[in-house]
Formats: structure tokens, C-alpha cells, sequence
């Protein structure tokens, strides 16, 4: 007897290469991921063609049990839909069965911080290194007022690395940041911060001035790149040359890890969410929302220091 499954699934696969032009890779994994499929329904008794979507959600649900990854799971789900697509749209089936199934959900990932402790180290070092008087200072100023302000504002690489020159001219403890769609926002700075721009501002214009041949720049930060202004990856190279005479470790550290803890530790601290996700230029709440256990760990330490049960409860450990 033919298998008209198996046969349907030949067709499905030179439909998707004919019209489709779907790469070999991509039919051969196709192909695999509707075998399982029919594997699995065989053992419920019940054809590929004719699966029900309770019949297909069962199978995602075993893929879950099994320990697959959301992932996987989303792969085999949209080769089953562009399969029972194919069988409605060439009238082989009069429904899509996959049409009421939900994708797994991704888990996202929580992103990678530093402590308040290590913040002050890398600083600490920073700072260190920018009061030598050795040839250099100037770019260990440079170091030392880019963590500063990376650390005050949560400002995004791009957007510190290529900050105006006028900044060096403001007063008060604002700063005004050109983010992404050239929406602007105001952040505080702090008072190290300010001080550690002021340092660097004074000897970049000694040393413009003592130059032979003085290079005026529209950037904060000027370079010898194609933009004119220190390259986020140059940045990034000498923040974990920082971290490694700093005593940490340098894989864990960048300056979008820097940003991270500007958020995580504001959160900690009881700062509010929105205010967050206004500081780091975030459009939509729910991508500031990926810090929100940084909240959860806080609240679950504010209820067992204050809650009269847990309080009952450590009088009796």
C-alpha cells in the first residue's frame, strides 16, 4: 500500500525547491523534521495527513519533555505549517491544522552585568592611571572620562564615542544625547563624571594648542578614523586592556555591559522603570523590562526583611 504521507511530503519538498527556491540544506531539514512528525503520529495512530492540531500540539509538547530548545521547537512548528499550508492549498485538506498552534516561547536571555564592586575597581584603576603624568595622560583622561560618563548615563557605545565637541562648553549637570532616530533625551550627570570631562577638556585644548600644526574637531572624542571620532571597537579593545590591569576578567566586560549596570544597579536601588527605560533611550517598556529581575530580586529581599511572617520566621531558626 502506498504511503501517501510519504508521498505528499515528496511533493511538498519539490514545490518548496521548484517554486520556492529553497536551498538543499534547507529541504533536508525540512524532510527530517516531518519524519519525526510522522514518526511520532504513527505511534498515535494517525496519519500525516490527517493529523489533528491536538495531534500536533502533542508532538510539540513532547519535544519539550524531551529537553529540546525553543528553537528546535519553532523549526519543526514552521516546517509542519508550510506543510499543511501546501495540503490546504492544493485542496488535499480543508483546514490548516497548525493554524491555532502558539511558537515556544524563547526564554531571552538575561544580559550580562557587573557588580557595583567591579564598576568601582575598573573606575578606581581608571583614575589611577589617568593621575600619571607620564607621556599618554591624555588618552588615559580619555579612558577615565568615557567610563565616567558610559557609567552616569547608560548612554549606548555609539552614542558616547560620538558626542559633540560643544559638550566640553555646557554648564550644569545635564547632557544632551542624539540617540537612535535622532530622538534626543536628557540625562543627569554625575559629579564625577563632570569632573573627570573637565580634566580631559582642559589638557585635549593644551595639547591642541602646543601642536604644530592644531587640528580643530567637531568630536569629543577625536581619532584618526573615518568618522573623525574614536571607533566603538578601539574603545571597547582598551576597556578590557583596563579590566585585565583592574584584576578582572575581561570577557565579562564591554561597554554594553556597563550599560547593563547602569540599569541593573539604578533598579536595585529603587529607581522606577519608565525612568529607566527614559535614561537608556529604550522606545518600548518591554525591552527595558529584560532588567525587571533585578526588581525581583529586590522585592524578594525588602519581603523577607520586613514581612512580619518572615521576621516570626527567623525567630524561630
Amino acid at each position: 500500500m502506498v504511503d501517501l504521507g510519504r508521498v505528499h511530503v515528496e511533493s511538498f519538498l519539490e514545490m518548496m525547491s521548484a517554486e520556492r527556491g529553497a536551498a538543499a540544506n534547507t529541504l533536508q531539514s525540512y524532510e527530517r523534521d516531518l519524519d519525526d512528525v510522522s514518526s511520532f503520529l504513527n505511534g498515535r495512530s494517525v496519519r500525516l495527513t490527517e493529523a489533528a492540531s491536538a495531534d500536533l500540539a502533542a508532538y510539540l509538547s513532547s519535544l519539550a519533555q524531551k529537553g529540546f530548545k525553543p528553537s528546535s521547537q519553532a523549526r519543526r512548528l514552521a516546517a509542519m505549517r508550510q506543510f499543511y499550508k501546501f495540503l490546504y492549498a492544493e485542496g488535499l485538506r480543508t483546514d490548516d491544522p497548525t493554524g491555532i498552534l502558539d511558537a515556544p516561547k524563547k526564554g531571552r536571555p538575561l544580559p550580562k552585568t557587573m557588580g557595583v564592586e567591579e564598576v568601582g575597581r575598573l573606575l578606581s584603576q581608571a583614575e589611577t592611571e589617568a593621575q600619571d603624568l607620564a607621556p599618554g595622560q591624555l588618552q588615559r583622561l580619555r579612558m577615565l572620562a568615557l567610563l565616567e560618563l558610559l557609567y552616569a548615563t547608560g548612554m549606548r557605545v555609539s552614542e558616547l564615542v560620538s558626542l559633540p565637541a560643544r559638550v566640553l562648553d555646557q554648564e550644569g549637570r545635564f547632557l544632551m544625547i542624539r540617540g537612535k532616530g535622532n530622538k534626543e533625551r536628557l540625562v543627569p550627570l554625575s559629579q564625577s563624571a563632570i569632573t573627570a570631562l573637565k580634566s580631559y577638556g582642559r589638557l585635549l585644548a593644551t595639547e591642541n594648542a602646543a601642536a604644530k600644526e592644531p587640528q580643530e574637531s567637531a568630536w569629543l572624542f577625536p581619532a584618526a578614523s573615518k568618522e573623525g571620532y574614536l571607533p566603538r571597537q578601539v574603545f571597547a579593545r582598551d576597556l578590557k586592556n583596563l579590566a585585565i590591569r583592574a584584576g578582572l576578567t575581561p570577557s565579562l566586560i564591554s561597554p554594553h555591559v556597563m550599560r547593563h549596570a547602569f540599569a541593573s544597579h539604578l533598579l536595585a536601588n529603587g529607581a522606577d522603570l519608565r525612568v529607566v527605560q527614559e535614561l537608556l533611550g529604550h522606545s518600548d517598556i518591554s525591552t527595558t523590562q529584560i532588567y525587571t529581575h533585578v526588581l525581583e530580586e529586590r522585592l524578594q529581599q525588602l519581603v523577607q526583611t520586613h514581612h512580619p511572617l518572615a521576621k516570626q520566621a527567623k525567630k524561630h531558626e
